[in-house]
């Protein structure tokens, strides 16, 4: 059996992929993201694969419209073979009064989670819609990660359990 290795701590990313049919052993990267900067979000996502905000990212977005992107890097360790592709989704928020967006940072939900906000958590309540990959959004995408998949030449159905 092959063995899938999930580089992230993400109790979201490891629900989509068990979601998904995949079981795979989570091994945290120990990526110190403050030592990465970059030319812009793209790149960024790319080296990191996710990005912490601050609760001020609330109020900043209140009432607009975003690009949420995250970085994707699969590796096959027999061969070292890499595939790797960033995905891009909007993401609409919706005005959530004062109150509500100091109770949510008083729940420590957006200081853990890149972005600061989920949509499968209470972060969800204020996110108006998306256009794009919801997988994205939550930090995987299992249609780009089909694609990177293939360019190595594995088959997605091999892997699921």
């Amino acid at each position: 059996m092959t063995r899938i290795v999930l580089a992230s701590a993400s109790p979201a990313r490891l629900s989509v992929l068990r979601g998904a049919g995949l079981d795979p052993e989570v091994v945290v990267s120990g990526v110190d993201e403050t030592a990465f900067t970059a030319a812009t979000p793209a790149d960024l996502a790319g080296l990191l694969a996710q990005a912490k905000a601050a609760a001020a990212r609330w109020r900043e977005m209140s009432g607009r419209t975003g690009t949420l992107v995250t970085g994707h890097c699969v590796i096959n360790a027999a061969t070292g073979q890499r595939a790797a592709a960033v995905a891009a989704t909007r993401v609409s928020f919706g005005s959530p009064a004062e109150e509500e967006i100091a109770a949510y940072v008083a729940s420590g939900e957006p200081l853990a989670v890149a972005g600061a906000f989920t949509l499968d958590g209470r972060g969800g309540w204020f996110v108006d819609g998306i256009d794009g990959d919801y997988g994205t959004v939550l930090g995987v995408s299992l249609p780009l990660l089909r694609r990177l998949l293939a360019e190595l030449g594995v088959s997605l159905t091999s892997l699921w359990t």
